[in-house]
């Protein structure tokens, strides 16, 4: 018996593997950089999700959140309750992280 799917797949992408790319992407939660710290974390909690991406306004990926690094950024002395995700972006979130680890 010959098996005629087994045959691998070039190694370029094609136009199919793209848009299935997206899709996994785009099935992730995302929310905008202007929405708050507790807001971001009911988001996930309602979403059973430990991330999220995080979009621009002009809908960009801007960058990645875990909830490790949210809860930790709570605990410390910058926190408020207007604090966005766009201000935890770069240094501070991975500072906050790292505190906590």
């Amino acid at each position: 018996m010959t098996s005629a799917g087994t045959q691998p797949r070039p190694p370029s992408s094609t136009p199919a593997d793209a848009t299935a790319v997206r899709t996994v992407s785009e099935a992730e939660p995302q929310v905008w950089d202007d929405m708050t710290v507790e807001v971001a974390l009911s988001v996930m909690a309602s979403a059973r999700a430990g991330h999220l991406i995080i979009r621009d306004g002009d809908g960009r990926r801007t960058g990645l959140v875990t909830r490790a690094q949210l809860a930790a950024f709570r605990a410390t002395a910058a926190y408020t309750d207007r604090v966005r995700l766009r201000d935890l972006l770069g240094r501070r979130l991975r500072a906050a992280a790292v505190r906590t680890s």
